[in-house]
C-alpha cells in the first residue's frame, strides 16, 4: 500500500538518486525557512527536477518524479544561510503540488522499484557489472581521477541506483533512468547507456583532444 503525504520540494537541476549524496548551500528565505522546518522535526524534503525555469525562480516546473534527501550535516552560516549534506533516500511520485508555503510542497506516494525478484535480474547483473568497471577505468583515464571502488553492491537495486549516480548524461537522461517503474528495466536501460559512455569515452581516451573535430565515430558511414 502506498504512503500518500505531503512532502517540501526542493526543485534543483539535479536528479538525486537513492544513497547518493547531495551537497547543498542554502541562501534564499523560503529555503531557510524549508530547511529549518525539516530539521527541527527531523523529516526530509524531496528533490525534482525542473523542468522550466531555474533553481532561483519562484515559478518553476518540475518532473513528477524524485528523490527524498535526508540531512546528515549542517554547517549554520551567516545571515541564517547554511551549508547541508544530504542523502538520497527513497523515489516518490508526486500526486499534486501547491503553493500554502512560501516554497512548493506536494502531496507525493511512494514510488518503489518493481520486479526486484525476476528472474532476468541476475542476467541483467552479470551483463552490467563488467562494464561498470570498464567505464570507471576509462573515465579515470580520461579525467586522470583515481577511483577506489574495490567491490559493487551486491543488491541489484543499489547497483542500478550506483550506476546511475555515476553515469556521466545529462540530467534528462537521469530523470529517465528515476521514473523506470521495474528493475529489469532500469538494469538494461543502464546497460544501454553505459556501454554507449563507455565507447564514447575510449574514443576520446584513444584519439586525444582532437576527437572534437572529428566525425563522430557513431555516425553512420
Amino acid at each position: 500500500m502506498s504512503n500518500t503525504r505531503e512532502l517540501p520540494l526542493f526543485p534543483l537541476n539535479t536528479v538525486l538518486f537513492p544513497g547518493m549524496p547531495l551537497y547543498l548551500h542554502i541562501f534564499e528565505p523560503r529555503y531557510k525557512l524549508m530547511i529549518g522546518e525539516c530539521l527541527r522535526e527531523s523529516r526530509p524534503f524531496g528533490v525534482v527536477l525542473i523542468s522550466e525555469g531555474t533553481e532561483v525562480s519562484s515559478n518553476v516546473s518540475i518532473y513528477n518524479v524524485g528523490t527524498t534527501a535526508y540531512i546528515t550535516h549542517v554547517k549554520p552560516l551567516a545571515h541564517g544561510e547554511m551549508n547541508i549534506v544530504t542523502v538520497g533516500h527513497s523515489r516518490f511520485r508526486i500526486l499534486s503540488t501547491h503553493n500554502q508555503r512560501p516554497y512548493l510542497s506536494g502531496i507525493v506516494e511512494d514510488f518503489p522499484v518493481t520486479e526486484q525478484h525476476d528472474l532476468r535480474v541476475p542476467t541483467l547483473v552479470n551483463r552490467l557489472t563488467p562494464l561498470i568497471k570498464r567505464y570507471l577505468n576509462i573515465f579515470a583515464a580520461l579525467g586522470e581521477v583515481e577511483f577506489k571502488m574495490d567491490r559493487l553492491p551486491d543488491d541489484p537495486e543499489l547497483l542500478a541506483y550506483l550506476t546511475a549516480i555515476i553515469l556521466n548524461v545529462p540530467p534528462l537522461e537521469k530523470q529517465r533512468i528515476l521514473e523506470i517503474p521495474s528493475l529489469p528495466e532500469m538494469l538494461n536501460t543502464e546497460y544501454q547507456l553505459i556501454r554507449r559512455e563507455a565507447l564514447f569515452l575510449k574514443h576520446i581516451v584513444e584519439n586525444g583532444p582532437r576527437w572534437r573535430d572529428d566525425p563522430s565515430p557513431f555516425s553512420p558511414n
